[in-house]
């Protein structure tokens, strides 16, 4: 929806409107239908606007409420901001818009802090009370929506972006070894709240933050996910059709909105069946999207016979984007600079190139991430069903490389301990999920999920003023999953229930298909101008004065990127050019 900055000082200087004004300017394309700066005194709030509630002006941001004392910047959407202002109608409040900011705001006056509990949407916001000086900063609880922000001595600063954040700052910035363990090990994935960049924070999910006038924080977070309890349901025939009712719910719920909605058709079962709960909704003029690539190394780079049955038996209006291996490197600068951090997974530049064709067409979309992490879609969940070490098992899956070989690609400047198997023991340990399988979907739908299929997601389509929305993410519908019986989520190679459910809505062949993924298999099998690409990136004189990576792993790599491939079918050369561009791209010295 749109790209939030800001600046509270809790010394005695005044914030910087114009700091303030670049970082709010370097995410136009989150907002590029409207912006507003304000600043008095010890703050100062930037926002960039795509209207989707509420198209007129009174809908502006930053929003202030005079009669409350309050001022807010706020990035996605209330899905229940009609019942709620329907609650605070009834409590005396007036309003002014009819947009779904002014309902945080009021919300905020209302029920305090507490307020985030009462919210069903995806969010990102900060508010600062004018009479104490307070500021209240929250995010939702998948996280679907991002929140960077740095706390230094007498001020605090946050955007929607880390390059935002950095705005103007190049040197001076070093890299978080224990953040740069996470992007090598786990998948490239750094949970909250740490950053590549020491020192600038994320926003974990499911957290709010209070901070006092003199800069003292108290953090709290609001909602947990809980896989022991048990569902009232028992027979699988009564769980299919209450999910089918949650499935239903989230979906309706996510075509509030002003303006037309679409979806990200990959061809799968879960945007299939996105597709076709919308159609069973009415909705009408339904437009489509998929995009493919060029085949490399023997695998398919397009998915696109499946999106088309789902289109001709929905009767969608279909867009299919062919994209070949010139045009995916010469908008792989501008992808990168898309990205809040650099993301490792290669359909990062499908999702760019198919959102800039989508932003023409529409600027709401559903797509269906999400689904495997909360209904068990992915390899590694059957193994956990039997296994004694469900630590070991998961790491075997899931990590890109062991401690050893991390250590031998690793400057010894950054060598250290296992910080990724630590944090993981430790996530499993955590009540609340008692069996193997549930403490992988717990830790996946609660942290990989967010910094990995979602951040992509926000970081591709908010590149073109292009918002996507989560159904499978809604967080009534994300609780019933996670009390289903582990049996009933990864049977059947995975997303048995979902699949069973989808059957009464889209095609079997789709359902019944080899599970897919989307495939850029031209930035897995690196050759030609791909590989001379990564060379130059790895080999150039910003990568040297850095020195991430020994030479002697690199060129291990270069000579042959085909043999050197995750045990999640990535390429570990791709992955290290990408943390390496990444930092090149946005200035990093």
């Amino acid at each position: 929806m749109c790209g939030i900055a800001g600046e509270v000082r809790f010394d005695q200087r005044p914030a910087s409107l114009e700091r303030v004004q670049r970082m709010t300017n370097a995410m136009r394309a989150r907002g590029p239908e409207g912006q507003g700066v304000v600043g008095h005194g010890r703050y100062a709030f930037g926002h960039r606007r795509l209207k989707i509630i509420d198209l007129s002006d009174r809908g502006q941001q930053p929003m202030e409420d005079p009669l409350l004392g309050l001022t807010l910047v706020f990035n996605g959407c209330i899905y229940n901001h009609k019942e709620l202002r329907r609650d605070l109608e009834s409590k005396g409040y007036q309003f002014f818009s009819t947009s779904d900011s002014e309902v945080i705001l009021k919300s905020y006056h209302a029920w305090g802090e507490h307020c985030v509990e009462r919210f069903n949407g995806m969010f990102a916001f900060v508010i600062y009370e004018r009479d104490s000086g307070r500021v209240f900063m929250a995010r939702d609880r998948l996280g679907i929506k991002p929140l960077y922000y740095q706390k230094a001595p007498g001020v605090l600063r946050f955007a929607s972006s880390l390059p935002a954040l950095l705005k103007g700052r190049r040197s001076g910035l070093d890299i978080d070894p224990g953040a740069l363990h996470h992007y090598m090990m786990f998948h490239s994935v750094v949970p909250a709240p740490r950053t590549i960049i020491k020192g600038i924070c994320k926003l974990a999910p499911a957290t709010a933050v209070t901070f006092e006038p003199h800069g003292t924080a108290r953090e709290r977070r609001y909602w947990d996910l809980d896989f022991d309890r048990e569902l009232p349901l028992k027979s699988e025939a009564e769980i299919k059709e209450a999910l089918l009712e949650q499935l239903r719910n989230a979906v309706s719920r996510r075509l509030i909105a002003d303006v037309p909605v679409g979806v990200l058709l990959s061809g799968g079962v879960d945007s299939s069946l996105i597709t076709g709960l919308l159609a069973e909704a009415g909705a009408e003029d339904l437009q489509t999207f998929s995009v493919g690539f060029e085949d490399v190394g023997g695998e398919k780079g397009n998915e696109f016979d499946y999106s088309d049955i789902v289109a001709r038996h929905f009767g969608t209006t279909h867009h299919k984007i062919e994209v070949d291996s010139d045009t995916l490197l010469g908008n792989l600068e501008a992808c990168f600079q898309a990205m809040s951090e650099p993301m490792v997974s290669h359909d990062n530049i499908g999702f760019f190139l198919l959102s800039k064709h989508v932003s023409q067409h529409v600027k709401v979309v559903q797509s269906g991430q999400g689904a495997d992490e909360v209904f068990g879609g992915y390899h590694w969940y059957p193994p956990l069903m039997d296994t004694d070490d469900a630590l070991e098992t998961y790491r075997q899956a899931f990590f890109d490389r062991d401690q050893d070989e991390y250590q031998q690609a690793i400057a010894e400047a950054y060598a250290g301990d296992d910080v990724s198997l630590e944090f993981v023991r430790e996530h499993f340990a955590q009540p609340g999920a008692s069996h193997a399988v549930d403490k992988a979907l717990r830790l996946d739908t609660t942290v990989m999920l967010v910094d990995d299929p979602v951040k992509r997601v926000d970081n591709m389509t908010m590149a073109w003023g292009l918002e996507a929305r989560v159904p499978f993410l809604d967080h009534e519908l994300v609780e019933f999953a996670a009390a289903i019986p582990a049996q009933y989520k990864v049977g059947n190679s995975g997303k048995h229930i979902l699949k069973e459910a989808a059957r009464e809505i889209i095609p079997d062949e789709v359902i019944d298909r080899p599970k897919g993924y989307f495939p850029v298999p031209a930035l897995k099998y690196l050759e030609g101008g791909q590989l001379d690409f990564v060379r130059d990136v790895l080999s150039n004189q910003a990568a040297r004065k850095r020195g991430l990576f020994k030479q002697a792993y690199l060129d291990k790599l270069l000579a042959n990127p085909g043999e050197h491939i995750t045990p999640l079918r990535g390429s570990k050369l791709w992955q290290a050019a990408t943390l390496e561009y990444w930092l090149q791209s946005h200035g990093i010295e």
